[in-house]
């Protein structure tokens, strides 16, 4: 399997706050595997709770109709 093309790329340096979630442990295990894809492919440690922000934000720039309410809501109203 080619790391080189992990739909996540290399990480920005980003300011953070503090969220807890629960998971199913399968997922959890997924996003370990990921985050081992992740290291080895651009070279920096890094873990599953630092992905889980930026896989979100990715998630939801993809998203077309989050996109569209989201545009919706920063227009100014005539």
């Amino acid at each position: 399997m080619s790391t080189n093309k992990l739909r996540l790329g290399p990480l920005p340096k980003t300011e953070s706050l503090k969220l807890t979630f629960t998971c199913p442990a399968n997922l959890k295990a997924d996003l370990e595997r990921y985050a081992a894809l992740h290291s080895k492919a651009y070279g920096e440690e890094v873990d599953a709770l630092t992905l889980i922000p930026h896989m979100l934000e990715a998630f939801m720039a993809r998203d077309r109709v989050f996109r569209r309410a989201n545009a919706r809501v920063d227009r100014p109203s005539r």
